[in-house]
């Protein structure tokens, strides 16, 4: 039963995560929220590094990792899957039909003032969600701990690091995820 669960939320973010790999975040914490027997918000952050730092697309690298932490293997394989089949489908309907959709007004409209305003939002909110697990802790908050335990100092500066150098120096990615994982394992210790 599993299986088909994990089949269905995951054939279900294919369909209506709109605008690439890092538009199905919202549903991934959504899915959290509703199985969290099968990963924490927390894991998500997991997956996002492991996704990010692993050859191919985020969304399919975030299913298979989600769905093989719920079911194993078969739950990776059914996950990637399902996640993919809805793109699968809808682009070769669209392929047959490309056209037709490509003088429609209609199609157009949706496009240029729905979808894409659409998945910026939903890309941005999963940003914003990555923010809050990788570089606050929310536990400061309560705990009294005041606005310097708030912020995890040591992540923000990687992270503005990182962000400056991709910005600036003409490295590899494949650089900056080692100089992340080394500085990261110094941070532990």
């Amino acid at each position: 039963m599993t299986l088909l669960w994990l089949m269905f939320e995951f054939f279900k973010t294919g369909l209506f995560s709109v605008g690439g790999g890092l538009a199905t975040l919202p549903f991934l914490y959504e899915m959290s929220d509703r199985h969290p027997q099968w990963f924490s918000h927390a894991d998500i952050a997991d997956m996002i590094a492991i996704s990010e730092s692993t050859p191919g697309p985020i969304g399919i690298n975030m299913s298979t990792y989600a769905g093989y932490r719920t079911a194993g293997i078969p739950g990776g394989m059914l996950a990637s899957l399902a996640l993919a089949l809805p793109s699968v489908i809808i682009t070769l309907i669209i392929a047959r039909f490309l056209a037709r959709f490509r003088q429609n007004r209609l199609v157009e409209g949706a496009f240029y003032y729905g979808l894409r305003p659409a998945s910026i939002a939903m890309i941005s909110v999963a940003g914003l969600n990555v923010v809050r697990v990788a570089l606050v802790d929310m536990t400061a908050l309560t705990s009294g701990a005041g606005l310097g335990g708030f912020f995890i100092w040591k992540a923000i500066a990687l992270a503005v690091l990182i962000f400056v150098g991709l910005r600036k120096l003409k490295w590899s990615p494949i650089a900056f995820i080692a100089i992340s994982a080394a500085v990261g394992i110094l941070f532990r210790f």
